[in-house]
């Protein structure tokens, strides 16, 4: 299990972590930045951190980074805006009032109110014929603005806005808007039966990409040669406390969630199976994780130990730091 690249120039020993971390048999890859560089590189189980991999839920995180860009573009006129009439002839015949309450921001936070598409619902909506419609037609589980009610539906209605707004596909606005990202590419991306990219699962680049996706977050939304391509309030907005998980308690913003670990607080984007975007703006740290899209993480415990990994890497670079 030799390291795939080798490591920059760095103090930070963490080969002991990473090989002892190849005991999780669902692990694919890891890659860590810090300070700007990377600093290891490692791959499991025959896999590589420059293989493609379906990121799953953590792409909802890349969805409110096209809807940030989108708004600072004057593409969307901000998290307040009403939903209803940029989807109108979406909407059920006899639509529930509080459809039309439903704003941005609620489809980022998971705050819409419409009923979960999202685990025991999630096969029964991809099924339908038109997702954007059945998403719309969910009865209601709660008020917009209420409590988090996690749902793919809402952020694939963000890609059905972004595309009809600017008459191209989430992946061509995704390719154009970040494409200046040295490393970042989609490689491929699910579509529902209109044609439309799949907002929030389904996506899938490399670890590499991943890890490139995050170092923009944590470098303020510039590049490495300093092109501003998302603005600092957009990042400052999405990782704003917004809500909770039920299921977890941790806090949630614009398609990130947020937690303590090792007595840091970390920023991170979560996909099925184990897909891992980490951040610790005060570490100057960036760490992304895939596994195996096939099995769940959350009710088998292996999320939980993928955030023990993280947190022993945390440790690690502070005992270096001290």
């Amino acid at each position: 299990m030799a390291p795939l690249a080798a490591k920059a120039q760095s103090s930070v020993d963490l080969d002991d972590i990473l090989t002892h971390a190849g005991r999780l048999e669902p692990l694919h890859a890891v890659i860590i930045a810090h300070r700007g560089d990377v600093i290891a590189t490692q791959g499991y189980h025959g896999s590589s951190p420059d293989q493609a991999a379906n990121i799953k839920s953590a792409s909802k995180s890349i969805i409110s980074a096209l809807v940030g860009i989108a708004i600072e573009r004057d593409v969307l006129t901000g998290t307040d805006q009403k939903i209803a009439p940029l989807l109108r002839d979406q909407l059920p015949a006899d639509p529930d009032p509080r459809l039309f309450d439903i704003t941005i921001g609620h489809l980022l936070s998971m705050q819409a109110g419409l009923g979960r598409t999202s685990g025991q619902y999630y096969g029964q909506w991809v099924a339908q014929s038109n997702w954007v419609r059945a998403a719309l037609a969910r009865p209601f589980a709660d008020d917009p603005g209420g409590d988090m009610l996690y749902s793919t539906g809402s952020s694939h209605l963000l890609s059905a806005i972004l595309t009809r707004q600017t008459g191209k596909s989430t992946l061509e606005l995704a390719r154009e808007w970040l494409g200046p990202l040295d490393g970042f590419a989609i490689t491929a991306w699910d579509r529902d039966p209109q044609g439309i990219y799949f907002g929030g699962n389904q996506m899938a680049m490399s670890t590499r990409s991943l890890l490139a996706f995050g170092e923009l977050y944590r470098n303020g939304g510039r590049t490495a040669d300093g092109r501003q391509i998302i603005t600092q309030n957009w990042i400052d907005q999405s990782w704003q406390h917004r809500t909770n998980s039920r299921f977890t308690g941790d806090e949630y913003g614009y398609g990130w969630f947020m937690r303590d670990l090792a007595g840091q607080d970390v920023v991170y984007a979560w996909g099925y199976g184990g897909q891992m975007l980490y951040i610790v703006p005060s570490l100057e740290l960036t760490v992304a994780m895939t596994s195996d899209e096939t099995k769940p993480s959350g009710r088998t415990g292996y999320r939980d130990q993928l955030h023990g990994l993280m947190a022993d890497i945390i440790d690690r670079i502070e005992a270096d730091a001290g």
